[in-house]
């Protein structure tokens, strides 16, 4: 059983590539999943979004889904022996939220790990998509009303705060180049991932 998590800003191509994966790793039958979404309570936050509610409102509306995210679907399917390969999970949660509520609270980051702290399940593996904010953007311009995420100075910080996660846990970040063809990020995705996978079974027949 391994969890791995794709991240990276809004534009990125993350879901794109998650779309790719679901096809190109069908043989490994792995549970595909998503933050917010796969609960009822995602569908709240993303209500919480739209309507723009106050940053500690917002981080707490997602570290609720994310607990019953693990209890419906991310636990179920470790504890059955399954890979579990999630679109966004506490990283996003870690960059975002620490960007929307500086300036609210002293230290967001310590904060919210302290909320996640006790009940959270760390990934294994994560694969980060990093590209200029610029690009992200004018992938985006034509999806319509934009969420208060998707501003220019708000995504470069974010950015970097995911780079300076994946900073301190470089044994479990790959760091891909958004900027790839579509088909090439795919292939390197897919062939990252399966070696993640074979790792994960060489240790369990150790």
């Amino acid at each position: 059983m391994v969890l791995i998590t794709l991240e990276g800003i809004d534009g990125s191509g993350k879901s794109t590539l998650f779309a790719s994966l679901q096809r190109a790793l069908s043989d490994l039958s792995p549970v595909f999943t998503r933050e917010p979404g796969a609960t009822w309570i995602g569908d709240q936050v993303r209500r919480a979004i739209a309507d723009e509610v106050d940053p500690v409102t917002e981080a707490l509306l997602f570290a609720a889904d994310h607990a019953a995210h693990l209890d419906t679907v991310i636990r179920p399917a470790l504890a059955s022996g399954r890979t579990v390969i999630s679109d966004r999970y506490t990283d996003s949660r870690y960059a975002y939220q620490w960007a929307t509520l500086e300036g609210v609270l002293p230290d967001p980051l310590t904060w919210l790990r302290q909320v996640h702290d006790g009940w959270t399940i760390p990934p294994d593996h994560t694969l980060l998509l990093v590209l200029p904010v610029e690009v992200a953007l004018s992938r985006k311009k034509d999806a319509g009303k934009k969420e208060h995420f998707e501003e220019a100075s708000l995504l470069a910080r974010v950015q970097e705060n995911y780079l300076r996660l994946a900073g301190e846990e470089p044994a479990r970040f790959v760091v891909a180049d958004a900027e790839m063809k579509e088909g090439e990020l795919a292939s390197f995705a897919e062939g990252v991932i399966r070696e993640w996978c074979e790792s994960s079974r060489s240790r369990r027949r150790r």
